[in-house]
């Protein structure tokens, strides 16, 4: 007859074996095998034990520190685990599982670990130490990750137009402006490649699909493009005197209403702004016409500059 006081008892709560007085046994078995220098009998005792008594956390990290020690990486880990899954977790069973996870690259299960530790002794040295190794770890293969990326995507973008399969129209007017490669290709619009004669709606179709197997699309590198104009400039009038220009604001060129919301939609503040973009994307602006273009070109002409030319 069951002795077990009923209010112990929650409805739905799993039953969780335990035979403290048979775990005991084989717990004293295993250390008089570990003692005499066979640690497989000290294992084998061990997993009685803890089949025995399912919630002794101490047997439990006994148990996989013997596995660790014998390379039963996996089954160590998996004891670990267990081991800490009833408060209060065993300090050196946290501290050893999340060495097992950084050896592994589980960087965020380890500094899980550690974690706990240090919330509940801040000063603990091994668990301070182990987690700056921890995030000096993770910080470092975050950084290569980066580099690696960061090589892969230049080295794509630095890949000839030519090394795909395009239409002869499309390979001779992306020669003719000029764009070599995938990073040309992608600081260009469709409104700038649609401009260029010879050059159709079938031919951007095909460049369009083509970039799209590489997971790029027109007019990602823009901004690039830009940069690279504004620099260009800079340099072209450097030791000149005439560097000033590119700072003054649109607003001096008093453009009309429509020309001057058209830049405004393209976040063009200055003239070193406005000399980066390209007829074909001024022209891309909704009510923006041959007649605003060729009064900002006209403009800008008076400072003895002109828009950017895509084969430039």
């Amino acid at each position: 007859m069951s002795t077990a006081n009923p209010l112990d008892i929650v409805i739905g709560a799993e039953e969780v074996k335990r035979d403290a007085a048979a775990a005991a046994k084989h717990v004293a078995a295993a250390e008089k095998a570990e003692a005499s220098g066979d640690r497989l009998a000290a294992i084998a005792e061990l997993r009685k034990a803890v089949a025995a008594d399912q919630t002794s956390g101490d047997t439990m990290f006994r148990l996989a520190y013997l596995l660790d020690l014998a390379g039963d990486e996996d089954d160590a880990v998996d004891m670990y685990e267990r081991s800490i899954e009833r408060p209060p977790a065993p300090i050196n069973a946290l501290l050893n599982l999340a060495v097992a996870y950084e050896d592994r690259g589980d960087w965020a299960k380890a500094e899980r670990c550690l974690r706990q530790v240090l919330d509940t002794d801040p000063n603990h040295p091994r668990a301070r130490l182990y987690m700056k190794d921890v995030q000096a770890s993770r910080g470092m293969v975050m950084e290569d990750d980066h580099e690696r990326d960061k090589f892969k995507r230049s080295a794509l973008l630095d890949t000839p137009v030519t090394d795909f399969e395009l239409s002869v129209r499309a390979r001779t007017c992306l020669k003719k402006m000029n764009i070599r490669t995938l990073g040309d290709l992608v600081r260009t619009s469709e409104a700038e490649l649609l401009s260029y004669k010879n050059f159709g709606e079938q031919s951007l179709v095909e460049i369009k699909n083509m970039l799209a197997t590489k997971g790029l699309r027109l007019g990602q590198g823009r901004d690039e493009a830009h940069r690279a104009a504004r620099k260009q400039m800079i340099d072209q009038f450097r030791g000149t005197g005439k560097e000033a220009v590119l700072n003054k604001s649109v607003s001096e060129l008093n453009l009309s209403v429509r020309a001057r919301k058209a830049l405004q939609l393209l976040n063009i503040h200055t003239l070193g702004d406005l000399i980066a973009h390209t007829e074909a994307e001024l022209l891309g602006v909704k009510n923006f016409g041959a007649t605003s273009l060729n009064e900002v070109k006209a403009k800008l002409a008076e400072y003895n500059l002109s828009l950017r030319k895509i084969d430039s």
